[in-house]
């Protein structure tokens, strides 16, 4: 099964030779740390100078990790992935946000595209990130148990009505709906939130999908005690799995602010923890895996799970994610064998996006074999295709 990941020919069906040498081009770049933070600094500052720097973003960068500026613009892109059984889920990647219009915008967003796409067999889930729909300082106070003023509380319930009626048109409309992890801090207010949508929306099959950072020691214990909840409470539990994407920013706030990090102490135990993660999940009933992963060996496990408990590739309570513009190689090699396969695709305007590409490049350059795995097989591609003209 392995050696599926090495062939670069269905890996990179889609890309075209110029789209080939983009993307080598940029992860060379993104190799090289020094680069990536002074790249970061130029673009904030152009950004916030109002430079007329939007279009070469949208021409490299944009255009390598995004689908587009709107839903429409993200069409060609699902459309070739899942001519090779390759499906989207399309992401509003905006970030930032503190005002309430912004959070409705955020929330009418994704009920658009539960309806946008409730037709489309190439899209089978919607997806939100819990600060898009209310301020961070909100889910904070309420994580760390400090007193809500009244007019935070009237912003929480905004917040939960948001959920909800998001929740509910996932419900009505049968499509699966992923909610995303954020930082620690703010993490339980989001939890509390989903278990309740899990309550009422997750009673025959899995609808609401939380997010688990397996980079945290402590997910897997929060795992075993939401499922004896679900037994009591008669629901089932939904967990996008994924390693994490604030790893510095939690230790140095852990450091600043002396408590213990709840980040593992090191690569290996959180491997050790994602794979246990989807291992109790595989291992149980009424629960549903999403792998956001990128790593080959997670990917694998999962895939002998399957095979040990008789569930087929095409089963839809068992999907592999990887982001758009990354790991193709894991993506579209499983595809092709079969498995439920979708790539998150980010959309947004260039600007707003900015701060989701900024992650990207800063996560890429902190997993240095993931950078130098992307290129190897960029440049197995590149020279197969040379030798094929």
């Amino acid at each position: 099964m392995k050696n599926i990941f090495e062939n670069t020919k269905i890996a990179f069906s889609i890309k075209k030779d110029s789209e080939l040498e983009r993307a080598y081009f940029l992860f060379k770049m993104i190799k090289s740390d020094p680069l990536v933070r002074i790249g970061t600094a130029i673009t904030n500052f152009a950004l916030k100078a109002h430079l007329p720097v939007e279009h070469l973003i949208r021409a490299t960068v944009f255009d390598h990790f995004c689908g587009g500026i709107t839903e429409e613009d993200c069409m060609d892109t699902i459309d070739k992935m899942y001519a090779k059984k390759v499906h989207s889920v399309l992401d509003y990647s905006v970030e930032g946000k503190e005002t309430e219009e912004q959070f409705d915008l955020a929330m009418k967003k994704t009920l658009k595209i539960l309806d946008y796409v409730k037709e489309k067999d190439s899209i089978p889930f919607a997806v939100f990130k819990p600060t898009g729909f209310g301020r961070f300082e909100v889910y904070r106070k309420i994580t760390e148990n400090e007193a809500l003023s009244n007019s935070e509380k009237n912003e929480w319930n905004r917040i939960e009505a948001r959920y909800d009626a998001v929740c509910k048109k996932a419900y009505e409309n049968d499509m699966p709906l992923l909610i995303d992890a954020e930082e620690s801090w703010m993490q339980i207010a989001a939890d509390d939130l989903i278990e309740k949508m899990m309550i009422k929306y997750n009673k025959n099959k899995v609808i609401v999908f939380g997010t688990l950072q397996m980079y945290r020691w402590d997910r897997l214990d929060y795992l075993k005690n939401l499922h004896k909840r679900a037994q009591e409470k008669g629901f089932y539990i939904g967990m996008k799995i994924v390693r994490g994407a604030y790893m510095e920013k939690e230790r140095e706030r852990a450091e600043e602010k002396k408590y213990k990090s709840p980040i593992c102490i090191d690569k290996k135990t959180t491997d050790l923890n994602y794979d246990a993660a989807i291992t109790y999940l595989m291992n149980h009933e009424k629960m549903a895996v999403f792998a956001g992963t990128h790593n080959e060996n997670s990917t694998l496990l999962l895939t002998e799970l399957a095979k040990k408990h008789q569930i087929k590739k095409e089963d839809m309570r068992m999907w592999f994610g990887q982001l758009y513009g990354m790991s193709d190689h894991i993506s579209f090699n499983l595809a092709d064998q079969g498995y439920n396969v979708a790539k998150y695709l980010p959309f947004g305007p260039v600007r707003d996006v900015m701060p989701y590409l900024i992650r990207r490049a800063e996560e890429n350059t902190s997993v240095a074999g993931q950078t130098s795995r992307e290129l190897t097989l960029l440049k197995t591609e590149r020279k197969r295709r040379k030798l094929a003209k």
